[in-house]
C-alpha cells in the first residue's frame, strides 16, 4: 500500500471532508480494470467520499449492453448524491445511459481523457483484426464521425468536468493523432458540448488515473465544480499524508 500511496503525496490538501455522505461512482476505461482506481479511491475515501468501483467486461461486449453496471454500481452506493469518475471509454458509458435516464441522486461528473468524439486510433485500426481481438466490439464503437457512437450522443446536461492529458508514452499512436493528445485521445476529441469545465494536464492516458495533479483536481471539481489550472498540489501537504511517508498512514478514513 505504501508504494502506492507515496505517488500522491501531496494530493490530500488541507480542505474539509464533504459536507454530508457522498459517494463517488469509478468507471474505468476499455481493456482496463477497476485496479487503474486503486488509489484515488483510497484518496477519495480518506476524503470523506464512499466509493465504488463499477468492474465490467469492457472487451466483451457493445456499450449498449455493458452500461447496466451504471445502475448496479450507484445501487452500492450508501450515500446521496452519487458522483461519477470515469476513465476513458467509461465516460462514454455513462453518457450513452444518461441520453435516457434523468436519476436525482446524479452529482457532479469528471472524465479522464474521455474520447467525446472518438478516437482516430480506431478509425485507422479498427478493421485490423487483432485490433477487435484486443478491444472487443466496444472498442470498435469509438470511431470518430457518424460511424462512431460518440458522436451520435447529445450534449451532455449535467454538471461535467473534463481533464485531457497532453503527454504520450506511443509516438507511434500520437503520430496518427492530429493536434495535441495523451497517446490514445486528442485533446480536442475529449470536448463535448454542454461541459462545464476543461482542464489540460501534462500526464498520458494510461497513467492520468494515478496522476497527483489529475487527483488534486478531481476532489475540487467534485467539491467545488470547478478546476484551478494554478493549483499547487505541493504546498498543503496534510499532517497524515507526512505520516505516509514514514509507513505510518492512517487506518481509517476522514469521517463524514
Amino acid at each position: 500500500m505504501k508504494k502506492l500511496i507515496l505517488p500522491v503525496l501531496g494530493v490530500l490538501m488541507a480542505t474539509a471532508a464533504p459536507l454530508k455522505a457522498e459517494c463517488i461512482v469509478m468507471m474505468h476505461g476499455l481493456a482496463r480494470t477497476g485496479a487503474s482506481f486503486a488509489v484515488m479511491k483510497w484518496v477519495m475515501e480518506y476524503q470523506g467520499y464512499d466509493v465504488v468501483i463499477a468492474e465490467y467486461p469492457s472487451t466483451k461486449a457493445r456499450i449498449e449492453d455493458l452500461v447496466q453496471v451504471i445502475p448496479d454500481a450507484q445501487a452500492q452506493c450508501p450515500s446521496r448524491p452519487t458522483h461519477f469518475v470515469t476513465h476513458s471509454m467509461g465516460g462514454i458509458l455513462l453518457r450513452y445511459w444518461l441520453q435516457d435516464h434523468d436519476p436525482e441522486w446524479l452529482g457532479r461528473v469528471v472524465m479522464l481523457g474521455p474520447p467525446n468524439q472518438g478516437s482516430e486510433i480506431v478509425d485507422e485500426l479498427g478493421d485490423w483484426a487483432p485490433f477487435e481481438w484486443i478491444n472487443g466490439p466496444a472498442g470498435l464503437q469509438l470511431r470518430t464521425g457518424p460511424n462512431g457512437l460518440p458522436e451520435r450522443l447529445p450534449p451532455v446536461d449535467f454538471e461535467l468536468g473534463v481533464i485531457a492529458g497532453t503527454n504520450t508514452l506511443n509516438p507511434a499512436f500520437s503520430a496518427i493523432l492530429p493536434g495535441e493528445d495523451d497517446g490514445k485521445v486528442t485533446v480536442e476529441s475529449t470536448k463535448v458540448e454542454g461541459m462545464s469545465a476543461h482542464l489540460e494536464l501534462p500526464v498520458t492516458h494510461t497513467f492520468i488515473t494515478q496522476d497527483p495533479m489529475s487527483m488534486a483536481q478531481v476532489e475540487l471539481f467534485l467539491r467545488d465544480g470547478r478546476f484551478d489550472p494554478a493549483l499547487d498540489w505541493t504546498k498543503d501537504v496534510t499532517p497524515a499524508m507526512l505520516s505516509c511517508l514514514v509507513g505510518i498512514c492512517p487506518e481509517e478514513p476522514h469521517e463524514h
